[in-house]
This record gives structure tokens, C-alpha cells and sequence, in this order.
């Protein structure tokens, strides 16, 4: 089987890193890639959501399945591009349909659909230009923190989290007004705040028969303690110590199973992955938001987590016999620590030369920003590397994440130090 995977950050090198240990598989393309990707598979320098190129290159390459990493492409749609044309709707898509997309696409979109489907989630309303007014007499109806969200694609920086009901007025009107997220804010949606512990839950669905994967949490602020600036993800722990087999439980019948039956309803095409950002408030989970696709940085630690082939994972979605495959999960636990530039999540500088990564033996180094330049591998993103490691416990994964992280250098290079700190006080043999 020959497999393109689209994408190029750390999620885009896990899947090829799982992809790589299957039988099945016989060449391996990612594009546009990164220095890491190139190690196991051909890099193509084809954009993403650059659909005919994508094709060309497919019928060109025998490509018999598309492994769709980001967001963007699967809300351009392209699995209806590939599945609605006679010359390649025998390549199999992993991902959602366009319109299943927009579960992610618009924020408003997914908002109705839990409501309409029972999914427990926040009270929300959703609003334009033309109704801020009404807006601001919703923002006062709340308690704070005001919770403001653009309804679409702002690259994971379009939700805001405010205590002052004065600033939260004046950034409702930045971003509908002064289009501060550009097109994603010309409708925001204001939540109320749910008073909780964040969790991702992730599931792997062919449209009818589903596997729910390992439960991760991840770090979202640049500071120790979730302080400062939010980030992609500085780090990310899998299993979750609050998360248990009667919480997984609940999310399964309150959430992952009204999910399917509402798409199922709406006749809405999924075969792919299903991110489920939930608050788990005094032990019941309410749906923060859905993403289309894994979540990064927590790929880098669920994908580790998965002893099932998971090309044979794939074929069953693409087959719709996802029931059939068998499924497999690690005990141990794994932690991955994110490696960033420094400056970032502001501006930061790039090409800066990476050394020790050929010396890293105890971990798994993901590529998530990075480039060939004169055969060395050199930074080229805001987040660098996600060093991910194994242990019997919390404590030995994040210490060997942290050992290896000691070896591997680049100019300002910076790292969060508390990695899994907070969730000590839920596992009694860490406290």
C-alpha cells in the first residue's frame, strides 16, 4: 500500500512514525513534511490544501490512501475533491466530509449541533456586527470569566478568556467589528465559563463503528503554571490521572455515542478522528469543542500508545469494518515535552542549526518545526521538537522527556519545566 500523509508538524511525523512500523505499507509520502518526516518517508513539496496538485501527484504515485493531518484541508473538503471524482474516489480519505468539517469550521455550527443531539456543553449565543449590541447585554447576563470564541478557523488563537466584563465588551467588538481574527471573528460565539479540569478524549470512527483512543491533556500556555500567552501545545500527558474507566464511561454514552447517532441523523459523512475537548466539572464531561482531526501535541503521545497496526486501523475505516480490527492500548504512560523557539508564541527568529538529536536513544523526538538546510536540520516554526518518552509512571515519562531534552540544543531554546505537575494530585503514588 502506498500512504501520502498531508501536513507537516509533529502530528503529521507521529502518524508517519506509526505508519513506518506497519507491513503494509510499501511507500510512504508526507507533504509537505519536515526534517524529521524525511527520515522515514519521501518529503513532496506539495501545499496541503493544494487539492490538484495533491491529485496529480496521487495518480502519478499509485496512492491508495490520504491521511489528512491539519484542519485546513478537511474544511476545504477534501474528502468530497477525491471521493466525488471517478479517477480518484478509489483513494481512501481518513478524514471527515466538508460538511463534517465544519464541526470545527464554525464554532456556532457545532454549538447547535450538541444542543440539537443532547450533548452536555455550555450555554452559548452567537453573534455578528450587526447584533452587538445584543451582545453586550449577553456578556452581562454572564458571570465572569467571559468566554468569546471566533466561529472559525482562527489557527487555534481565536478563544478568549476574560475576567473584566469591560474588556470582554471591547474585545467582542475588536474582533466582530475590527475583524481582529480576520473573517473567523465575522461571527462570535460568548459561552458561559465552565468551572473544571481540561481533558482531550479522541475517537477513531469509520461513520458507524468507532474506537475511542487514549484519553490526553495537554499544555496550552507558554508559562509554568498556565501562565502567559496560549501556545499549540507545549506538552501532553496520556493516560489521564482524573480521567478513569467510569469517566471514559460517561463520555462515551453522554457524548461519543450522541455524537455518532446526530451525524448518522444529519447524514453527515465521518471516516476519520474525532477530537473531543471536554471539561470534566466534579466528574460529569461537558464538550468544550470538537476538532476533525488529532490534536497536537497530544498525537505524540496516543499514537505511542496505540500496539494495533494502525495502517489495519485505517483500512478498517476506509472499509467501514473498524468492529473487525483489534485494538490494543500501552499501560504505561507517556509524556511528551514540547521544544520551542524562543520568543514564540510572539515573534521569534528561524534556521537556527538543532544539534543532539542523533544522541537521543530513550526517547521518541517528533519534528514539529523544522527544515533541511545544507544537510543539517534547522529550526523553522514556533514549536521545534515534541520529545515523547515512556514510563511506568508519570514521573518516569516526564524525567526522561526532561534527560532528553538536556542533550538537545538550538539558539533560545525554550521548554516548560512543570510538564504533568498538576496532575500529580490525582495519582496518589506521585503526590
Amino acid at each position: 500500500m502506498n500512504i501520502l500523509i498531508l501536513g507537516s508538524g509533529g502530528r503529521e511525523h507521529a502518524f508517519a512514525w506509526k505508519i513506518r512500523q506497519s507491513n503494509k505499507v510499501n511507500n510512504l509520502y508526507i507533504a509537505p513534511g519536515n526534517a524529521g518526516t524525511a527520515n522515514i518517508g519521501t518529503n513532496v513539496e506539495i501545499k496541503e490544501t493544494d487539492f490538484e496538485a495533491i491529485e496529480s501527484f496521487c495518480l502519478n504515485n499509485d496512492i491508495n490512501m490520504i491521511v489528512v493531518g491539519p484542519e485546513a484541508p478537511l474544511v476545504a473538503g477534501v474528502y468530497d475533491y477525491f471521493t466525488s471524482k471517478e479517477s480518484t474516489k478509489h483513494i481512501a480519505v481518513i478524514g471527515p466530509s466538508q460538511l463534517g468539517a465544519t464541526l470545527e469550521g464554525s464554532k456556532d455550527f457545532s454549538k447547535e449541533f450538541m444542543f440539537k443531539n443532547n450533548i452536555p456543553t455550555a450555554q452559548y449565543a452567537t453573534f455578528t456586527k450587526d447584533t452587538l449590541d445584543e451582545g453586550y447585554t449577553f456578556l452581562e447576563s454572564l458571570k465572569p470569566p467571559y468566554v468569546l470564541k471566533a466561529d472559525g478557523l482562527a489557527a487555534g488563537k481565536g478563544v478568549l478568556i476574560l475576567d473584566d466584563l469591560n474588556e470582554a465588551k471591547t474585545e467582542l467588538k475588536n474582533m466582530l467589528v475590527d475583524a481582529k481574527f480576520g473573517d473567523a471573528s465575522s461571527r462570535v460565539v460568548i459561552e458561559e465559563y465552565l468551572h473544571g479540569i481540561e481533558l482531550s478524549v479522541f475517537v477513531l470512527t469509520d461513520g458507524e463503528n468507532y474506537k475511542i483512543l487514549p484519553a490526553a491533556k495537554d499544555y496550552k500556555r507558554i508559562g509554568e503554571g498556565d501562565t502567559g500567552l496560549n501556545t499549540g501545545g507545549m506538552g501532553a500527558i496520556s493516560p489521564v490521572p482524573f480521567a478513569d474507566q467510569d469517566f471514559i464511561d460517561k463520555v462515551e454514552s453522554r457524548v461519543i455515542i450522541p455524537t455518532m447517532e446526530g451525524l448518522n441523523n444529519d447524514n453527515i459523512t465521518y471516516k476519520g478522528f474525532i477530537f473531543i475537548g471536554l471539561m470534566n466539572v466534579k466528574g460529569d464531561p461537558f464538550v468544550i469543542e470538537y476538532n476533525v482531526r488529532m490534536g497536537d501535541p497530544e498525537t505524540e503521545v496516543v499514537l505511542p500508545r496505540i500496539k494495533s497496526d494502525f495502517v489495519d486501523l485505517l483500512e478498517g475505516v476506509a472499509k467501514g469494518s473498524l468492529n473487525e480490527k483489534s485494538f490494543e492500548i500501552d499501560t504505561r504512560t507517556a509524556a511528551t515535552v514540547i521544544m520551542v523557539s524562543g520568543g514564540y508564541p510572539e515573534a521569534y527568529e528561524k534556521e537556527k542549526t538543532i544539534t543532539g538529536l542523533d544522541q537521543a536513544t530513550d526517547s521518541i523526538i517528533f519534528h514539529a518545526g523544522t527544515q533541511l538546510k545544507n544537510n543539517q536540520v534547522v529550526t523553522s516554526g514556533g514549536r521545534v521538537l515534541a520529545i515523547s518518552s515512556f514510563g511506568n509512571n508519570m514521573d518516569e515519562a516526564v524525567a526522561l522527556s526532561y534527560q532528553t531534552i538536556e542533550g538537545i540544543k538550538f539558539d533560545k531554546a525554550n521548554f516548560r519545566k512543570d510538564i504533568g505537575k498538576d496532575l500529580k494530585k490525582y495519582s496518589p503514588a506521585l503526590k
